[in-house]
């Protein structure tokens, strides 16, 4: 049974990876019809986000098959095999099961109710038979559910000592019957969430699943609730299907993983190795160059830090850099594409405050060259004070020739940011078609390489498919947790905090920045962005804060949670490509000086707020 549910799966997601593929074709073929011909469809436009719907909700079931669903693993790399197996068992029988049972009654109940009335769209000349789109969110949970049956099977088999698994099952029976008694809240139930929450995802559990299953845990033992709460949520779902801003995000990671596979960033760290290389540091600063404009083009942080520990962390140790430096500047500047537009950070910020994103990327672009110029402002001064840990390296190449080199390997990739961002910044485009554009624009320049292939488009597409479902299944259970956080009044009692027991707009930016900041030594700047952020929405616009101001101030400080220790994702990144050629202990030494440059970073744009808009408002 299993074996056939994983190969349905796997159908299943080489679908969704060629939807993705037809998805931005289908886009950036619509962007050049709009702007050069005055053409496009409104039925075109809506079979594209069918189609980004589709992509999303098919390969939520591929991506638990391959175990793509984020979970904070510092304890769980440490577990037994046993158990690692117990936890997944627990996960998919308490939390994902359980949700998406739940869902599938609301889901089919909407999708019924769209085919009995024969919903069309509202816009003329739009798609009709809406049930179809809606009817795909229920066949996603249906095949979700059998996955997880599958998981369930693989790993009970696998199991050495099923009697951990027995005793797990009895210690949870335990809390589950204690907690529908009404001594459960014997505290605020608000308390009890947040630190139920933070057990699981202390414990290993896939994030999106435990905000998923806490959500529906809470709704169901509360007496002031009752899953009532939570029907509307398959409405809420199909409200984020419909979100054409949401839709660049598949877009912009697809551009970045075929420029990854195109051996674009290998190209790159060799030329701009052999141009700074002759300067003490430079081999630092070239990293952060190249980090840079990896940033600008794929935005991918673990492919960037993966590439540059593999590439350029053997050739600075070569030369005697010290590991310290060495991992800090590749960490750091790994996780640049958090804040260089095009960021996926910007786009999740800009959905959830209700801002535009072109507005959100023109006011990044400062605090990013800032931040550039900090790191490599840093790299210069260390070396200059100790000159051993970042030496320079002779050549005997002729330095014009490794100029032309350098320039010839870098304009291709500087043509696409200004196609992309350009286009973005002029307002001739919106994010989701400049992304298309430069899935394109990255498909040209692999051709051009002599890097384009079949193996590319599979790799990019199917690894397109599992973050983009990875990112959007957190935001259905960030959903449903937020649905009921507020209803037992989280929001009031942060508004209260802040608004009436604070009454200091400056008080609450300093606790805001710093309670993110911490929430960001333990968990994912996704899961921040999806739970955190729209709580603190509604305070900023009660102080009169400027909102996209607030927001750059947001993503400098989630940059930050990459390479804070010990959940550092930058980190774990770092030391998987890297081995045993550098210790942990030496890594998380090297990011700490590079930590207080992005806080220092975040200071200067709170000191000078008007920064952000040199580009423009």
């Amino acid at each position: 049974m299993s074996y056939m549910i994983d190969t349905l799966t796997k159908r299943v997601g080489w679908l969704a990876a060629v939807l993705a593929m037809l998805l931005a074709l289908l886009v950036g073929y619509d962007a050049l019809m709009r702007y050069f011909f005055s053409g496009g469809l409104i039925a075109l436009q809506e079979l594209e986000w069918h189609l980004f719907d589709i992509v999303f909700l098919l390969g939520l079931s591929y991506t638990l098959k391959h175990d793509k669903h984020v979970r904070v693993d510092i304890l769980f790399t440490h577990y037994s095999h046993d158990t690692k197996a117990i936890v997944q068992i627990l996960s998919m029988l308490f939390l994902l099961i359980p949700f998406a049972l739940f869902f599938l009654n609301g889901a089919y109940e909407m999708a019924s109710q769209s085919f009995v009335q024969q919903e069309i769209s509202s816009d003329p000349g739009g798609l009709k038979y809406r049930f179809i789109i809606k009817g795909i969110l229920f066949i996603a949970f249906v095949l979700l559910v059998l996955q997880s049956i599958s998981e369930i099977i693989k790993a009970y088999q696998s199991l050495e000592q099923k009697r951990k698994l027995y005793l797990a099952l009895g210690v949870v029976g335990l809390f589950l019957g204690y907690s529908s008694l009404d001594l459960a809240f014997w505290t605020d139930p608000l308390w009890l969430m947040f630190l139920l929450t933070l057990f699981l995802l202390l414990s290993g559990f896939q994030v999106a699943f435990v905000f998923a299953g806490v959500a529906l845990f809470f709704a169901l033992i509360s007496d002031e609730l009752g899953l009532n709460v939570l029907e509307m949520l398959p409405y809420r779902v199909y409200g984020i299907m419909g979100n054409m801003t949401l839709m660049s995000v598949p877009l912009f990671i697809l551009m970045g993983l075929i420029l990854e596979k195109s051996r674009m960033a290998e190209d790159l760290l060799l030329s701009m190795g052999k141009l700074f290389g002759r300067v003490r540091g430079g081999l630092a600063i070239s990293v952060v160059v190249v980090g840079a404009i990896l940033a600008a083009s794929t935005g991918i942080v673990g492919a960037s830090v993966v590439m540059m520990s593999l590439i350029a962390l053997p050739l600075m140790l070569k030369h005697h850099y010290s590991p310290e430096l060495a991992t800090g500047a590749i960490s750091a500047s790994g996780t640049l594409g958090q804040i260089v537009p095009p960021s996926i950070v910007l786009i999740v910020l800009g959905d959830q405050m209700h801002l535009s994103v072109g507005d959100l990327f023109k006011a990044a672009v400062v605090p990013g060259i800032l931040l550039i110029l900090l790191y490599i402002g840093y790299i210069l001064l260390i070396a200059h004070w100790r000159p051993m840990v970042a030496p320079a390296i002779k050549s005997e190449e002729p330095y014009k020739k490794v100029l032309q080199e350098a320039l010839r390997v870098i304009m291709p990739p500087m043509l696409l940011i200004l196609a992309v961002l350009g286009s973005i910044f002029a307002g001739i485009a919106s994010p989701t078609e400049s992304a298309a554009i430069g899935v394109l624009g990255a498909l040209l320049l692999a051709g051009f390489q002599g890097t384009f292939s079949f193996e590319l488009v599979r790799y990019a597409s199917i690894e397109t498919v599992k973050l983009t479902s990875m990112i959007f299944m957190i935001l259905i259970g960030a959903t449903a947790f937020s649905l009921v956080f507020n209803e037992l009044g989280g929001q009031e009692m942060a508004m209260n905090f802040f608004a009436e027991e604070m009454g200091d707009k400056w008080m609450f930016i300093l606790l805001s920045m710093g309670v993110i900041f911490l929430l960001g030594f333990f968990i994912d700047f996704i899961e921040i962005a999806f739970v955190v952020v729209p709580i603190l929405v509604p305070i900023v616009h009660a102080f009169g804060i400027d909102p996209v101001w607030f927001a750059i101030l947001i993503a400098l400080n989630l940059q930050a949670s990459f390479l804070t220790p010990p959940f550092g994702f930058a980190l774990f990144y770092l030391k998987g490509a890297a081995g045993e050629k550098v210790t942990t202990a030496q890594i998380y030494r090297g990011v700490v000086p590079f930590i207080g440059l992005q806080l220092l970073a975040l200071l200067i744009v709170v000191l000078f707020p008007d920064l952000i808009y040199i580009f423009g408002k």
